[in-house]
């Protein structure tokens, strides 16, 4: 942790600080503290992203997110998120590609 910090007291509904007691207690996270540092972390990245990026958030079935791992434990993505965006990527390469074929066979 940095040594450039200011504490913050704020007050959390309880079943907030039940889940996040449950990450803790998962050996997700090493404190509450931690899992509050990681919450505030991913909500300015997502709130300061550079103007030519759009963030957005993904829901998956667990099955799938397994699958992704499981890209990622095989080298094929360096995380989750980059496989997602690889994903993402050729879908629309791909629908693009159709698009253009599909107009050029109309002309």
């Amino acid at each position: 942790m940095t040594t450039d910090s200011e504490r913050v007291t704020v007050r959390i509904p309880k079943d907030k600080v039940d889940a996040l007691q449950s990450m803790v207690d998962k050996g997700e996270f090493s404190t509450i503290s931690d899992v509050v540092r990681a919450a505030i972390d991913a909500f300015v990245d997502s709130k300061f992203t550079p103007d030519h990026i759009a963030r957005m958030t993904v829901e998956l079935p667990k099955g799938n997110v397994v699958k992704l791992e499981e890209l990622v434990h095989d080298g094929d993505a360096i995380s989750v998120d980059d496989a997602v965006r690889n994903a993402v990527r050729e879908y629309v390469r791909m629908r693009l590609h159709r698009t253009i074929q599909e107009d050029q066979d109309d002309d």
